[in-house]
């Protein structure tokens, strides 16, 4: 009895050291939740004309939720990594957007922005 539970000691020093000492600065918004947040962008980036309403919605809700330099700087290369993997991107509508959607952002969303200078 005695030695388990030092075993169940060990275990919970263990797993607090481990929670503890895991990186805090970790983005806590995924690429999935960058592309949902975004998906009703897409018809505007490859043809412009009218920024819809859910488009701009959804970028308010990804500002708002990108608090951190982290986070920050993982939506800045989600968006990379989609504009790479959706045909017809125009890069002048994407650099235009946060804008159109009265949203302020420190960098163009372009392929060439360098996300690792984003604060």
């Amino acid at each position: 009895m005695a030695s388990s539970m030092s075993l169940i000691r060990l275990a919970s020093a263990m797993l607090i050291v481990m929670v503890v000492g895991s990186p805090l600065a970790e983005a806590a918004i995924s690429c999935g939740q960058v592309t949902s947040s975004l998906a009703q962008c897409i018809g505007y980036l490859q043809k412009g004309g009218a920024v819809p309403a859910p488009c701009c919605s959804g970028m308010k809700a990804l500002n708002s939720a990108a608090k951190t330099t982290p986070d920050r700087q993982g939506v800045c290369n989600c968006l990379k990594s989609l504009a790479g993997r959706v045909s017809g991107v125009n890069y002048g509508f994407a650099a235009g957007l946060p804008s159109k959607c009265g949203v302020s952002i420190s960098y163009k969303i372009s392929p060439s922005t360098n996300c690792k200078t984003v604060k």
